[in-house]
């Protein structure tokens, strides 16, 4: 008898049963793991799956294995035995009607663990919505609110094939004027979402896509096929079109997949496209969401041009709710309107709105609106409201989207002194009783809003100051409402830049502590030994001209201060990848009439260092979070080189014989604590800390700053030498600037813009990593057991590259290998299976758990040059090579 139990999900009640049956045998995955997924996914989910008709795909009896597949069906209509409270809606066909579930916030987390109660593993949805349709000639037309293209490997292509279309695809789409967001199936292969504004139809979408598709094919016909036919798929990449179409349905953005091992359908940044890509399990999913956000919040939802509140509409019942549900609404006089709601729902929160394009712009501030200057308020961006909300008030019913009661806190009119897609300062003037007059923050009151991320809807408020705002604008030489993209022409030549979040509160005056002034130097380039490589130049003997940071701007003041507890939790802002049309703009990087400042890219580890010299305290903390202090105990030479209590941002590197920082030496240091196994790494492999920006310093948070600013005060604050090092900036043009890096053996160069704040945690795009790219023949000679996902296959193959002495070790490579790489690979090795290795000078640490071939098997990686230790650096599997020469000796099979 099944076992039952009554479970209560966000006040509904849910009957259970069978919590411990195995839905993925190869991974002893349960029924009750996978209701635990779906309630943990589903405020991120939820958005992106709102108001559209759910098909699920059901594995009652698990999913089975490779050899014994469990039974899969669709499942369109909703049964009559379906709680009451799942949310439906009819679609009527061309000879029946069916009644699709929908999956709501109201709900929404009650109905995904009722789906996975019954085993449908799988949430479909199409590309429009309920609200987005309208009635032609009898016929239902659907406008979608998202454009989908499916990147499905055909056989000898995988995951490397689809990464590659996908940057063709962005180049396009971005030219038309629209995002695209990656999501990695959880099969095999990438979708892409672009959000559409709602004035298409699905055939006309269907047409833009099959175009799309049909172009790539032209241009790149060995890699890309638009056409199903399998006979035509084999090693390239099919664009599959037709998931526009108005009867389509696409597997939902977070669903789980019915294959062997559980995996999801999971949006990724474009950055994480260039490390090791595979498919992601649920807790890696999770994990991700918890520290890096929705990737795809910006693409899950519809805003039209000619019907903006189309979400709006979809969320709501006009005939259940007393909301406004008409824009006619215009008061003031002749300025813009805003309102701030006070909202007691399921969590009390504040709804800033700003009227902009006919509708109100709007954001849920979770801990309501600032009423200092002294921190930033997260702001959640959520659907455009009609303009008569900025005039409601009332109780929205129970059972309800929102449901609670809403109050004005306060409302008026606002001046923007900036309003982009990313970046919005605006000055309220609300009402003499309002909230913003008697909430003791500075008058009047004006704030910025800040998106945190190019691919989210999460953004920062902050509280200005407009006295001191308008100080900064005239030390920078602008004026409100003249942006420094305006001003590039004179503002950037000059080094003066645009505040972040937080404008007006860093940059107090003060008397700097022992300031070091610091001039620019010619040929440092890195650390002590790197400096001295790096004097050979670009070409041949010339000198390396570089610049230290920005000599014409404003002087950054660092004020002493007393020893105080400084931030331990701060995260690393990210640099962004260059795609080709962003390397385009960033030519003339590096030289001074750009905006752009290029930096070197260090091979080593990020490290966020907190440091009080009058304490004697100091701590290292990973990008993770980790503390990792004691590992690198030389770097306490920091406390004698800074000045003033302080928190800076650099790397650690492991410089070899040759001043080159080699990541293989590094490694020997990362995970000790123990004392004695510290010192023994210490002596063989000593380390170096290169730092590039101060986030803090005598009792000022200087993250607002603009970087050319940050970096003046970072020399002042730190007094290099020894251990700690503080590279300066390239003066050169950025191909000049990869020719030194090259030459240098480091990863690349990062571009940095001039007047860009720092974003704490963001992967900004005003941070730009440039690598180098190479593709080399190699040769496989061993490989070891996988982990997690990969137990029981192949985790990474043992590579060697051919010399005029031989085959010589070149590293393990692990990254870019798919499924039907595996697969064949198995086959390969299986019969070449041998005790010994043909090769003698493969590390003990990497031979321990290794399996040799008799033969090595030709093959190509790409990757992004090599270390000192002459080893790949991010190695990138390219696949087999049975084009190449065999060796005579036999040693390697072709």
């Amino acid at each position: 008898m099944a076992r039952t139990t009554t479970v209560e999900v966000d006040g509904r009640s849910l009957r259970v049963t069978n919590l411990d049956k195995v839905i993925y045998p190869v991974t002893g995955t349960t029924k009750g793991e996978v209701i635990d997924y779906y309630l943990a996914i589903a405020p991120v989910m939820i958005p992106h799956v709102a108001g559209r008709p759910v098909t699920r795909k059901r594995w009652v009896n698990g999913v089975g294995t490779a050899d014994e597949p469990g039974q899969v069906f669709f499942e369109k209509n909703l049964a009559a035995s379906a709680p009451r409270w799942v949310h439906r809606h009819d679609l009527a066909h061309s000879d029946h009607t069916n009644t699709y579930p929908l999956v709501e916030e109201q709900d929404g987390a009650a109905t995904l663990a009722w789906f996975a109660q019954l085993a449908a593993l799988e949430v479909h949805v199409p590309q429009w919505r309920f609200a987005d349709d309208t009635t032609s000639r009898g016929k239902v037309v659907h406008h979608p609110d998202r454009m989908v293209l499916d990147l499905d490997p055909g056989p000898g292509a995988g995951l490397p094939e689809c990464v590659a279309v996908a940057r063709l695809c962005r180049e396009i789409v971005s030219g038309m004027g629209l995002d695209l967001v990656p999501v990695t199936s959880g099969s095999k292969g990438i979708h892409l979402y672009a959000r559409l504004d709602g004035t298409l139809a699905s055939d006309d979408v269907s047409a833009v896509a099959h175009e799309l598709a049909r172009s790539l094919e032209a241009d790149h016909p060995d890699l890309v096929v638009s056409d199903m036919k399998k006979s035509l798929r084999k090693g390239r990449v099919l664009v599959d079109w037709s998931q526009n179409s108005g009867n389509k349905t696409t597997v939902a953005p977070y669903s789980l997949r019915g294959r062997e091992r559980p995996a999801v359908a999971a949006p990724r940044t474009w950055d994480e496209l260039d490390d090791d890509l595979t498919q992601l399990g649920p807790h890696e999913v999770l994990d991700r969401v918890a520290r890096l956000g929705d990737p795809m919040a910006v693409a899950g939802t519809g805003e039209g041009a000619e019907d903006r509140l189309a979400q709006y509409r979809a969320k709501r019942d006009e005939a259940r709710t007393p909301e406004p549900f008409t824009s006619s609404r215009r008061d003031g006089d002749g300025r813009p309107t805003f309102v701030i709601q006070d909202h007691h729902a399921s969590r009390h929160h504040h709804d800033f709105r700003l009227e902009h394009d006919g509708v109100l712009l709007s954001w849920a501030l979770p801990r309501l609106t600032p009423s200092s200057t002294g921190r930033n308020n997260l702001a959640v961006q959520t659907e455009d409201h009609p303009l008569d909300y900025g005039s409601f008030e009332g109780t929205i019913p129970k059972g309800e989207y929102g449901a609670g009661t809403v109050t004005i806190w306060d409302a008026g009119t606002y001046e923007a002194e900036k309003m982009r897609d990313d970046e919005i300062i605006v000055e309220l003037a609300g009402r003499p009783d309002g909230g913003l007059a008697n909430d003791g923050g500075p008058q009047p009151p004006m704030f910025v809003l800040i998106r945190t991320d190019a691919e989210k809807r999460q953004w920062l408020i902050h509280r200005m100051d407009k006295r001191k705002h308008l100080e900064s604008l005239r030390r920078r030489g602008l004026k409100p409402g003249r942006s420094e993209d305006d001003a590039a022409d004179g503002a950037a030549k000059d080094g003066e830049a645009r505040e972040g979040a937080a404008q007006e509160g860093a940059a107090k005056e003060g008397e700097a502590k022992d300031g070091v002034a610091k001039g620019a130097t010619t040929g440092r380039t890195s650390g002590k030994a790197a400096t001295r490589a790096a004097k050979g130049g670009a070409h041949g003997g010339d000198e390396v001209a570089v610049a230290g940071g920005d000599e014409r701007g404003s002087t950054a003041h660092v004020a002493a201060a007393a020893p105080s507890d400084l931030p331990q939790d701060v995260s690393p802002m990210l640099a962004s990848s260059t795609d080709a049309v962003a390397r385009r703009d960033l030519a003339r990087a590096g030289t001074d009439d750009s905006p752009w400042v290029l930096e070197m890219k260090w091979d080593g580890i990020r490290a966020i260092l907190s440091v009080d010299p009058a304490a004697r305290t100091w701590s290292v903390r990973t990008r993770g979070g980790h503390d990792v202090t004691a590992g690198y105990p030389e770097l306490a030479e920091i406390l004698d080189r800074v000045h003033v209590p302080a928190v800076l941002d650099g790397e650690i590197i492991a410089p070899g014989p040759d001043g080159t920082p080699e990541f293989g030496r590094l490694q020997t240091r990362l995970g000790l604590t123990a004392p004695r196994d510290v010192e023994r790494a210490r002596r063989a492999a000593p380390v170096e800390l290169v730092l590039f920006d101060v986030l803090h310093a005598g009792g000022q948070d200087l993250t607002s700053l603009p970087y050319s600013q940050r970096r003046e005060a970072l020399e002042m604050v730190v007094d290099a030498g020894g251990t700690i090092q503080v590279p300066d900036a390239v003066a050169l043009p950025l191909d000049e600037a990869l020719a030194v890096s090259e030459k240098l053996g480091l990863e690349g160069v990062v571009a940095k813009r001039r007047d860009s704040a720092y974003r704490p945690g963001v992967r900004s795009t005003d941070w730009r990593k440039i690598k180098h790219a190479q593709h080399t023949d190699v040769v496989v000679v061993g490989w070891r057991p996988g982990r997690g996902e990969r137990a029981g296959s192949i985790g990474s193959l043992l590579v060697v590259t051919r010399t005029p002495d031989g085959l010589r070790y070149a590293g393990r490579v692990g990254a870019g290998l798919s499924d039907r790489d595996l697969a064949r690979l198995e086959k390969k090795i299986a019969a070449l299976a041998a005790d010994e290795p043909i090769v003698d000078d493969v590390p003990a640490a990497e031979s321990r758990d290794a399996r040799w071939l008799s033969r090595g098997l030709a093959a190509e990686v790409e990757h992004g040059g090599w270390t000192g230790s002459k080893r790949l650096r991010h190695p990138v599997w390219r696949g087999l090579r049975p084009d190449l020469a065999s060796s005579p000796d036999g040693t390697v099979d072709a």
